[in-house]
């Protein structure tokens, strides 16, 4: 295990060496929130695809696959699904308003009335997000190194915490493009190959296993369609995705690289699944299918060998970390705080490329109290299904209706939007203390209620002002001198 542990160590070291580089990019505000908008199609990719592919999708997406079989993959193909959604459809729109947050594009959309409401909905999700992430290092760790929970939970933690603050998302993105090499080599290069030749072939594994795990639908037609409310969707509205359609140059990069990403996504899925139903034949009696990634690393693979997979494992689990904390930090301190002390105001707004380091060590700030709550939150947390499903629950359920109507349907209201967002959280939130926190009900009543609140509410008042929608389809349009900063949310 010597060699392993020196692969997994220089890992580690790459990443903190890498968030030292990224902090000579990081200069102003633009740099450090998303990194200077100046990302090209190949790290935009690259970037995408490593922050959307956790630690859920790895240990997770082989733990179906040994569960259910092929089937397994549905999880993260419906993220991948969401992902191609986003770009395809979203993304070129999303990259033109040149905002730091979803709650700054409802400000301009609606006219500055539901962003701090939304604000809070979505710093919960993102520090959910950044918690259930952190809690994965204990499992990583205590295979690598056999650590405390706790000090497995605070080194993890703190490495990803000293990088991110660092640089910001200059530093993010150049560990993520590391990140995301590492799982191309470690899960689709050389675990994936592997564990099917252990298990004897397709053929035998066919053979070894019941029928259903061949099937595409084993897994169940409700389980499929909740995933798709859950993920397809949340794709569409996550900050932390949204923060890196901002890091894109242009919309056409946001466009094509995201569609790379998704079909990188895809890939990845079926991998995941095909992984899992292997370790099925090879170790058919785990106590846990989650166990499964770690077991087949374990036994399967050569010395060296071992300690890539399980750095892409770590790898996988540091890029969602390390996104969702530096979306957690931007909403905090942009959606929250500066409303709450009314910094932001048309007089002072500062303009992006003049932002000073007064504002970059602003943020760094709110990441590293950030990463101190994520850190303290994971180390008291058991339950991370339920902390994710909470997160999710909240995200779809209160924003998914008031950010994709202010899209596509003009006649939407502040009004309309700041209803959907109450009644749809407060919906999810109801429905989950009485069904239970990992029922379909809250997802799928919360979401009615809020698309219902939205439609009616939005038609019973007087329709948006007609130069909120001008200045809102001249930011859509990307017409030259509409700038995030000349627009300042409003407070309230």
């Amino acid at each position: 295990m010597a060699v392993d542990y020196a692969v997994i160590v220089v890992y580690l070291a790459g990443m903190l060496a890498m968030g030292w580089c990224g902090m000579r990019r990081a200069k102003s505000k633009s740099d450090f929130l998303v990194a200077g908008r100046r990302l090209g199609p190949a790290m935009y990719s690259g970037t995408m695809a490593a922050i959307v592919l956790g630690g859920a999708s790895t240990i997770g997406g082989v733990g179906l696959g040994y569960q259910y079989g092929l089937s397994g993959a549905w999880m993260v193909f419906t993220i991948g699904l969401g992902l191609l959604a986003l770009s395809i459809f979203f993304s070129a729109r999303i990259a033109r308003l040149k905002v730091y947050t979803v709650s700054e594009m409802l400000d301009l959309r609606y006219g500055g009335s539901a962003g701090l409401i939304s604000g809070v909905v979505m710093w919960a999700y993102t520090l959910m997000l950044a918690v259930t992430s952190t809690i994965a290092y204990a499992t990583i760790f205590d295979v690598l190194f056999g650590l405390d929970r706790t000090f497995a939970i605070i080194l993890g933690g703190a490495i990803v915490v000293a990088y991110s603050a660092l640089g910001g998302m200059w530093s993010i993105t150049l560990t993520d493009m590391v990140q995301f090499v590492v799982k191309t080599i470690g899960v689709l290069l050389l675990l994936l190959p592997i564990a099917v030749v252990r298990a004897g072939g397709f053929a035998e594994m066919k053979a070894q296993l019941p029928t259903e795990y061949s099937s595409p639908l084993g897994i169940g037609g409700q389980t499929i369609f909740t995933y798709v409310l859950i993920y397809t969707f949340g794709m569409l509205i996550g900050q932390d995705i949204w923060q890196r359609v901002f890091t894109a140059r242009s919309d056409k990069v946001a466009k094509l690289g995201g569609t790379v990403a998704g079909v990188y996504c895809l890939v990845y899925a079926l991998a995941g699944a095909v992984i899992g139903t292997a370790a099925k034949v090879l170790y058919p009696n785990l106590g846990a299918a989650d166990d499964a990634f770690a077991t087949i690393v374990r036994d399967a693979l050569p010395v060296g060998v071992r300690g890539l997979v399980l750095a892409a494992a770590l790898s996988a689990v540091m890029s969602t970390s390390s996104g969702a904390l530096i979306a957690c930090a931007t909403v905090a301190n942009n959606d929250i705080w500066s409303r709450l002390r009314g910094a932001l105001t048309r007089g002072d707004a500062k303009n992006e490329e003049d932002g000073g380091r007064d504002e970059v060590s602003g943020n760094r700030a709110f990441i590293l109290v950030m990463g101190v709550a994520v850190i303290g939150t994971a180390i008291a947390l058991n339950n991370v299904v339920e902390a994710l499903t909470v997160a999710y629950n909240l995200l779809v359920g209160g924003l998914l209706v008031p950010i994709l109507g202010g899209l596509l349907w003009k006649r939407g209201t502040a009004a309309g939007a700041l209803s959907s967002v109450v009644v749809g959280g407060a919906a999810v939130v109801g429905l989950m203390a009485w069904k239970g926190i990992l029922a379909n009900e809250p997802v799928y009543y919360g979401l009615l209620a809020s698309l219902v609140a939205f439609v009616a509410v939005s038609l019973a008042t007087r329709p948006t002002d007609a130069a909120v929608l001008a200045a809102w389809r001249e930011r859509l349009a990307g017409r030259p001198g509409a700038t995030a900063e000349a627009t300042a949310p409003a407070q309230i």
